[in-house]
């Protein structure tokens, strides 16, 4: 399959299956696993940023999203 995106926006707390499950299994797929993922989330505990790096994600951004920040971190991983 060809993937058509360059980044990957993934909120944490989704239904059903939840984003660290997900990231895991970006991460296992060898077509995906090299795909940025930012992590987005309502939880701001230093241990919630580890965990979503642990997942797979390469960064992690808290909610409400402050545009400047996520702008930045998309230049980081798109540029």
């Amino acid at each position: 399959k060809d993937i058509n995106f360059d980044i990957i926006l993934m909120d944490i707390m989704m239904p059903v299956l939840d984003g660290y499950e997900a990231m895991t299994k970006i991460r296992a797929n060898h077509i995906t696993k090299n795909i940025p993922i930012i992590a987005i989330t309502a939880k701001a505990q230093k241990e919630d940023r580890q965990k979503c790096i642990d997942a797979g994600a390469n960064d992690y951004i808290t909610k409400p999203i402050e545009q400047q920040q996520l702008l930045q971190l998309l230049k980081i991983y798109l540029l």
